[in-house]
């Protein structure tokens, strides 16, 4: 199952036709370019990088900027994950003390540029990214088309805020099920799906589907393509000590937890598609909603409150003024619970998957995860688009940390 086929289970929010259209065909037409946290500039125990990458993923591209400056890439800093199929621009931190070694490395596709002394940098340390994509294979018409489909979103408050298709695998999309499985604590299945989940044409895929079939750890050594450095680590670490447990627990921790993260997200695109389905504005709050603070057309998902009875004329006209936005769960054993009808939706998706709230909390400790809330409706800021003869719609606008580009074009391409 591929992406496509993966994301027709979630339902559209806007009723007008598509425009079809590719995104992607080449790495210079998805732009991607990092705005973070001003307060990463502060201090000089670390030196600030300005990172731009092409055909990289940002995991593997910190790994090997690391080994060739002879640092650990626990030591590299940096904000969040950005496309490999893109060009895109963020910025790393590493020690002071490695500075020049960093200006020194020459990797193909990758530049470094030395910006500022400055902190370590975490994941989340970043506003938001600006965006810039051609959108290729459409026709003249299709900048009318977009103009009503964002006019009509615009009038229901925004584009569906789904957790986009890099969330999930975008040819071996199993991400989710390997998270449930390890909140299941099967450690072996989980290991055998993600080490042999093949769906063909790729590289490395005939050595997958050998472990499939076998689960015979000596021949994957022998046959996984080095380029597999996460899948050949996990091997290695069973070989050592027998659990597959201990082998998810080897893997670097932005790596670990991809899997709980993609199965939350799931939950988080079922929650919205189902209110969809039930005909519920996303842009007007419920008796029982959880509602997420904005400003400056930034949510602050740490800043919520419950929508009462008493409450609820106030809230509703804070949603009006784009001061709030109602937000669905991400699942987790500290997760704030919706109440009435939304809460209803949340309990009705936990008892479908068989789990509970507390289920998060008895992963291994590094996986453990608190969960939150999200808010269900995305605005891009600054949105603007046209048509470019013999080329196709070019976009640009900007979104909030964790808001995926992919999600607000599939609303207008429609292409699942």
């Amino acid at each position: 199952m591929d992406h496509h086929e993966f994301f027709s289970r979630f339902r559209y929010l806007s009723e007008k036709p598509g425009i079809g259209g590719r995104i992607k065909v080449q790495p210079k037409d998805f732009i991607v370019i990092e705005d973070p946290l001003p307060s990463i500039f502060e201090g000089r125990k670390h030196a600030i990088f300005l990172l731009k990458k092409r055909s990289w993923d940002t995991m593997a591209a910190v790994k090997e900027i690391a080994k060739r400056a002879g640092i650990s890439y626990r030591e590299v800093g940096f904000a969040g994950t950005k496309d490999r199929h893109a060009v895109t621009y963020q910025y790393i931190s590493v020690p002071v003390d490695a500075r020049e070694k960093v200006e020194g490395v020459q990797i193909r596709d990758i530049e470094l540029t030395f910006v500022s002394y400055g902190r370590f940098i975490k994941l989340g340390h970043l506003l938001g990214n600006r965006f810039r994509i051609i959108m290729r294979d459409v026709d003249e018409r299709a900048f009318e088309r977009t103009r009503g489909i964002v006019r009509e979103l615009r009038e229901k408050g925004g584009f569906p805020n789904y957790f986009g298709y890099q969330r999930f695998g975008e040819r071996r999309v199993t991400n989710h099920l390997i998270g449930k499985l390890l909140l299941r604590g099967d450690f072996e299945d989980a290991a055998r799906l993600f080490l042999g989940a093949h769906e063909g044409g790729m590289e490395g895929d005939e050595a997958r589907r050998h472990f499939w079939e076998t689960g015979d750890v000596d021949r994957a050594l022998e046959e996984f393509p080095n380029f597999l450095r996460y899948e050949r680590a996990m091997l290695h670490r069973y070989k050592e000590t027998g659990s597959w447990k201990k082998a998810f627990l080897s893997l670097p921790l932005p790596i670990m937890r991809i899997f709980i993260h993609a199965y939350q997200s799931y939950l988080f695109n079922l929650y919205l598609s189902r209110r969809i389905e039930e005909g519920i504005p996303l842009n007007e709050a419920l008796i029982g909603d959880i509602v997420v603070q904005v400003r400056g057309g930034v949510p602050y998902r740490d800043r919520t409150y419950r929508v009462t009875e008493t409450n609820i004329d106030f809230v509703n006209e804070k949603i009006r003024r784009g001061q709030a936005m109602v937000s669905g769960p991400l699942f987790g054993f500290a997760m704030r619970r919706a109440s009435g009808f939304p809460g209803r939706l949340e309990e009705e998706l936990l008892e479908e998957e068989g789990i509970t709230l507390d289920t998060f909390r008895r992963l291994p400790k590094p996986m453990a995860e608190p969960g939150g809330r999200r808010e269900l409706l995305i605005r891009p800021l600054g949105m603007t688009y046209g048509y470019i003869p013999g080329t196709g719609m070019c976009f640009r606008f900007f979104l909030p940390k964790g808001v995926y580009a992919t999600s607000v074009l599939r609303e207008i391409m429609k292409d699942h």
